[in-house]
This record gives C-alpha cells, sequence and structure tokens, in this order.
C-alpha cells in the first residue's frame, strides 16, 4: 500500500523567524492550520506504508473524523478479531485512515477527497455534515502515534442515525461528553488529547 506522508522535518522545521510557525509541538494544534495544510500539501509524496510504519523520519498524514450530534460524540473501539491490535484496549474517537494514490484527482484537494472516502468507507451514515478543521494533533507518546500526524476534523450531523461498517471488527456508540471523558480517561492514543484540549472545553 502507498501511502501519503511529509518529511518530519519539514513538518517540524524550526519557524525561520519569531512569531513564524514551525517547531514540534505535542497534542492538539489549533493555530496556523492554513500554514500546516499548505506546507503538507507543496511536500507530501507517497511510499510504502511497510516500510513507513515504524520511521519517525516521515509523518504519515491521516485524516481523523470527530462525529458529533447535539450533545453525543461517536466512540468506538477494536473487537478482538480486528486486524489493528496496538490499538485494541483503546477508545477511539475519530474515523479516520491514510490517504492513497487513488485520492488523487485532478483540480480537487487531496486531503479533502482522502477525508471523505476514509468517512465512507467506515462509516454509514444518513444525514447533512457540517465539516470543519480543528486542529492538527502530534502525539510521540508511543511508535503507533509518532509516526502518525492526524488532520482532525468535525463533522457535526443533524441525524444519530451513525453505524460502523465493519462490524466484525469495530463497535461504536454514540456518547454524552461526560460519558466520554470516563471512557477515554486510561485509553492512550489520541482520544483523551482530543477529549481534554479540545472537547472539555468547546
Amino acid at each position: 500500500e502507498q501511502i501519503l506522508v511529509v518529511k518530519s522535518n519539514i513538518i517540524f522545521k524550526d519557524p525561520p523567524r519569531l512569531g513564524e510557525a514551525g517547531g514540534k509541538w505535542q497534542g492538539l494544534k489549533t493555530d496556523n492550520l492554513d500554514y500546516y495544510i499548505d506546507l503538507i500539501k507543496k511536500n507530501c509524496e507517497f511510499k510504502r506504508r511497510g516500510d513507513m510504519e515504524n520511521d519517525p523520519t516521515f509523518q504519515q498524514i491521516i485524516p481523523y473524523i470527530i462525529f458529533n450530534y447535539k450533545d453525543q460524540y461517536f466512540l468506538y473501539r477494536y473487537l478482538k478479531k480486528a486486524g489493528e491490535q496496538r490499538l485494541k484496549n483503546d477508545y477511539i474517537l475519530g474515523v479516520g485512515g491514510h490517504i492513497n494514490p487513488i485520492d488523487l484527482r485532478s483540480g480537487e484537494d487531496i486531503l479533502q477527497v482522502g477525508m471523505n472516502r476514509e468517512w465512507n468507507e467506515e462509516i454509514n451514515y444518513n444525514g447533512k455534515l457540517e465539516k470543519k478543521l480543528i486542529g492538527i494533533l502530534n502525539d510521540d507518546r508511543r511508535l503507533v502515534e509518532a509516526v502518525h500526524l492526524g488532520l482532525v476534523y468535525l463533522f457535526c450531523g443533524e441525524s444519530p442515525d451513525i453505524l460502523v461498517r465493519e462490524t466484525d471488527k469495530l463497535k461504536g456508540e454514540l456518547v454524552n461528553l461526560e460519558e466520554l471523558g470516563k471512557k477515554v480517561e486510561d485509553t492512550e492514543g489520541w482520544a483523551p488529547i482530543i477529549y481534554n484540549e479540545y472537547l472539555k472545553i468547546f
């Protein structure tokens, strides 16, 4: 599988002048988003996924979609038979995955195309959506996250009619913010970061 990546030293380069974007961060960055999106688009390339999984010199670009309906958020986790065993004990707040060459379309935004494809592959949803980019997430605490850079989107829906497609591998549910906080409290990965740094104060 060929996946979209950007060199880490391009994403995390030191800012050229005081006050400009750049440098490395831990957690959810919510400022200078246009700068980083532009940087990704101008410097992205495709690499073999197997070569990238343990290579911190590259960041794998991951659209990561949070679904919200009124005061509820979609939360899911992998079941025992799922292929992604590294995350099987974690609650996952975002729907997402890698961007592939299939997302290259003339005149279209590859990040938007990849985001929408991942959503439609993973989720059955009926209803309108309001979509916005809320931040870019970097997490160096575990290798599985350290080689991925999350483009975190919020999809606000008009209906609670949402289901995961792979019901044999995933289990999902809508939960209110208080319950979400309790469930992700002992979870590693991106979910507690997004909860603590965005949803809890949103």
